[in-house]
């Protein structure tokens, strides 16, 4: 009874000397601090998720550019500077569309359209030959690969693999360009764990986006992972920023090392019990350079975590490279920790354009790509990829590419782009003002210049025909070789020896060059202006 008597007493005394205390404050100050305190704590909350979500440099410069939009007339002014710049990227398409039909003809033109079409045809770019990736296939497109693909799309163009039951071969074919295609990148390897699965996808990004969403998906069921964060190299396609804004997935870009390969270590510093997924890319896109997948694995494995690998470029080169003795890493799921990876059959497999494969290491993981429904009054539903109704005849195109081609032509082909993609490299070293960007292992060739503005060279290139990708973080260009290439490999190093020199000799921006544009784009300290002119061109473009 001792006890519970001094407790009575300490909270006696306790509650008199807090009454005592606050005693000397009015009523409306002790009802409005714990709600002032909830204000204050609420806006500190809010600025350390800004924080975390921008880092510490974009949230200042952020700030800056807001409170000096407030001046009166800055927003104004800064706002027609950024038209100007969308006009410029624009180069006249806004009058280009003029003439462009809004309305159904009144009269059908029956078979006549495809006379009509074949006109406006004619009135397009040459690419034959010209264009980084763009076109894979070889030759004319009226013979050839070309002609298989085409009576093949042309045969099943009808077709949708939605209804199993009707277009059974359309099923068959998917299944066995997912199988093909596993079996392709260590399906058939022990450590593989015999359970490769996947769907055809209408390209590099769907396959993505259902890997993101399926990883985060799995990652909640097997960790209750709510608040889900990916880490990805600078140098992974813009496709996973996609992924997280479609799939609320917050996402971490970190820089690259000096090989420009993703930095294991700083990929590592990022992880967080939140984390579902990690990226590498064999190659990446910017400068075909091979992230080191085994040191990933090892990675994810060791955190518990997923790992894709984006295959989109080297899924139909590297296999045959490396038979051709070509020093490939491996890349594939011979590699533990691999869970899934994404490879395009209309880049260098040959394919219509619009298919590409998603693959997974097992049924688990694959299941939490599918979207069932059991309440609609249509009936029960289920679909395994973004699209329901698919293109038929672009599933047959891509099986028709695969087994015409067999094994002895993907070798081929991928000696002959190999060989190509070397002579490019050799080239380049020959122009002393230029500088290969890393080590590249596959088609993809980067190059920069410590002398010439590069983008005023790849303006030059662009008024002799050519199409290459610019590139920044180093400001770069890059040719992705295809076999459109073999013939006029020579014609390019001769036409960039001499962009070279017309720079060197008379620098500046070229009249409707875009590298003002470029090089200006690459310095805005402020991302999220450049996003603005980004997305109000694309706005006015399409």
């Amino acid at each position: 009874m001792d006890y519970y008597s001094s407790l009575k007493s300490f909270t006696l005394h306790a509650r008199d000397s807090a009454n005592s205390f606050l005693s000397e404050y009015e009523p409306l100050v002790l009802v409005s601090a714990p709600l002032f305190a909830l204000l204050v704590a609420w806006i500190v909350q809010s600025l350390l998720n800004v924080l975390h979500d921008k880092g510490l440099k974009a949230t200042i410069i952020g700030f800056v550019m807001s409170s000096i939009k407030l001046v009166p007339g800055v927003k104004r002014y800064i706002d027609s500077e950024k038209q100007k710049v969308v006009d410029k990227l624009q180069s006249g398409g806004k009058s280009k569309r003029e003439g462009w039909r809004t309305e159904l003809p009144s009269t059908g033109l029956g078979a006549g359209v495809l006379d009509r079409m074949k006109d406006d045809k004619r009135n397009d770019v040459s690419w034959q030959g010209k264009c980084s990736g763009t076109v894979y296939i070889g030759g004319s497109e009226s013979e050839g690969h070309f002609s298989v693909i085409n009576e093949a799309c042309s045969m099943f163009a009808h077709t949708n693999p939605l209804h199993l039951d009707v277009f059974k071969s359309v099923a068959r074919y998917e299944a066995e360009v997912v199988a093909m295609t596993a079996a392709l990148l260590g399906g058939k390897e022990k450590s593989s764990g015999g359970q490769i699965c996947g769907n055809m996808t209408s390209g590099g990004t769907e396959s993505i986006l259902l890997a993101m969403k399926s990883s985060r998906d799995y990652m909640k069921a097997m960790k209750g992972i709510s608040k889900p964060e990916m880490i990805i190299p600078v140098s992974a396609h813009s496709a996973y920023d996609k992924a997280a804004q479609y799939f609320n997935i917050k996402l971490w870009r970190v820089p690259v090392n000096k090989e420009f390969q993703a930095d294991v270590k700083a990929i590592r510093r990022y992880i967080n019990r939140n984390t579902i997924l990690i990226v590498g890319s064999a190659p990446g896109f910017p400068h075909g350079i091979i992230d080191p997948i085994e040191e990933l694995g090892e990675l994810a494995s060791t955190y518990g975590i997923c790992l894709h690998v984006d295959l989109c470029l080297g899924g139909f080169v590297l296999p045959f490279a490396r038979k051709l003795g070509y020093p490939i890493p491996p890349f594939d799921f011979s590699v533990k920790g691999v869970t899934s990876v994404s490879v395009d059959v209309h880049k260098y497999g040959l394919a219509p354009k619009g298919t590409s494969v998603v693959l997974y290491r097992n049924h688990d993981i694959r299941k939490n790509q599918f979207v069932a429904v059991t309440e609609w009054s249509g009936g029960l539903y289920v679909s395994p990829t973004i699209a329901g109704s698919r293109p038929g005849g672009l599933i047959a195109g891509a099986w028709a590419s695969m087994m015409s081609l067999g094994e002895e032509g993907y070798l081929e082909n991928t000696k002959q782009i190999m060989d190509v993609s070397k002579q490019i490299q050799k080239g380049i070293k020959e122009i002393p003002e230029l500088f290969i960007v890393g080590r590249p292992d596959m088609t993809i060739v980067a190059f920069g210049s410590n002398v010439v503005d590069i983008f005023e060279v790849n303006d030059i290139l662009t008024s002799k025909g050519w199409h290459l990708n610019a590139l920044q973080r180093p400001n770069s260009i890059h040719i992705c070789v295809t076999l459109q290439h073999v013939p006029v490999v020579e014609d390019f190093l001769r036409d960039m020896k001499e962009s070279v020199k017309t720079v060197k000799e008379n620098p500046g921006p070229k009249d409707g060059g875009l590298a003002p544009i470029y090089g200006a784009a690459g310095k805005i300290p402020d991302r999220g202006m450049v996003q603005e002119l980004l997305v109000n061109y694309m706005d006015g473009t399409c």
